[in-house]
């Protein structure tokens, strides 16, 4: 899990937590289940079965893999809409490709992340490069759903393209995590995701034995879902494992801490750390459209059956 790493963290920034901060308790640990998504890549469920009121303003997260393909294996998705929120998609290891009705899109490897806010809607494809096709190879990474207010839900789509050699690498005092902020802003260290949604994503990479205890903004929720490993949560240490989500409580900080002995396949434990400002608005939710009424579900559907939310290139068919 390469993703963005340095040799020696302790020549990075440093994140402190203020004194008195107040820890935030788990309220629950769930287990993603699995399933397939497009042409047949496996995926984790990561929010299945929490409540969305401890989700908003995130929809849902799937992680894609960790799979090692066969040469002919690797899968994509076909061509589908999209209208009302954003799709990060974060790829830790192997190649995507990105495409879009608008001529928009592009390629995606290694802690790269793709941030596509769709808006009023396109249409869109993701697959793996025909290299990747050929040769087989490692694929992993996660793909997020977020919100748009009301107000915001009918914008023009917009993709940003993050390198990985742009997130912001951070450390604890003890040089135990690198954390790679993707997204929103840690102790005053800003990462490259620009968001309409205000939300905070972090992939954290935790050493054996090493805790990490982080400034949380009290007005944001906050997940973490483990990518790879064992550890725990909470001051309580609830423990958690690969495929699992703990859902914090109110408070100012959050901690993670990973077991002394991992996994044999995985040196550390991997976690993604997600916060958001809730919207509290009404969410109708059905398949790649996310609105705030059944009317405007409805009216969804009806512009992507009349082509308003774009054609299919032609040389691709349908």
């Amino acid at each position: 899990m390469p993703a963005v790493t340095v040799e020696n963290p302790l020549t990075l920034p440093k994140v402190a937590v203020p004194a008195g901060a107040a820890e935030r308790p788990v309220l629950a640990v769930t287990t993603a289940p699995s399933g397939f998504e497009g042409e047949g890549f496996p995926v984790r469920r990561a929010f299945a079965g929490i409540n969305y009121k401890h989700l908003d303003p995130f929809i849902m997260m799937d992680q894609m893999g960790e799979v090692e393909y066969a040469a002919g294996e690797p899968k994509g998705t076909p061509w589908h809409p999209h209208r009302g929120f954003e799709t990060v998609t974060y790829l830790i290891d192997g190649s995507f490709i990105h495409q879009d009705s608008n001529g928009g899109g592009g390629t995606i490897q290694n802690g790269d992340t793709q941030w596509m806010t769709a808006g009023s809607g396109l249409l869109h494809i993701e697959a793996p490069p025909e290299s990747l096709v050929m040769s087989g190879g490692l694929f992993h990474g996660l793909q997020l759903w977020v919100n748009l207010p009301k107000a915001d839900k009918m914008m023009n789509p917009r993709y940003q393209d993050i390198r990985g050699g742009q997130v912001q690498l951070l450390t604890t005092p003890d040089g135990g995590a690198l954390l790679r902020v993707i997204a929103g802003e840690l102790d005053g260290h800003e990462g490259p995701g620009i968001t309409h949604t205000p939300i905070t994503m972090i992939h954290a990479t935790v050493r054996p034995g090493a805790e990490v205890t982080l400034p949380w903004r009290e007005d944001f929720n906050g997940l973490a879902y483990v990518l790879a490993g064992r550890g725990t949560v909470g001051a309580e240490r609830r423990p958690v494992h690969l495929g699992q989500t703990a859902v914090f409580g109110a408070g100012s900080a959050l901690t993670v801490r990973a077991d002394e002995k991992q996994d044999g396949h995985t040196p550390d434990l991997e976690v993604v750390l997600l916060g958001g400002r809730p919207i509290r608005e009404p969410m109708a939710h059905y398949g790649p459209f996310v609105m705030n009424s059944q009317a405007e579900l409805k009216q969804a559907f009806e512009d992507f059956q009349a082509g308003r939310l774009g054609t299919v290139p032609a040389v691709h068919g349908m």
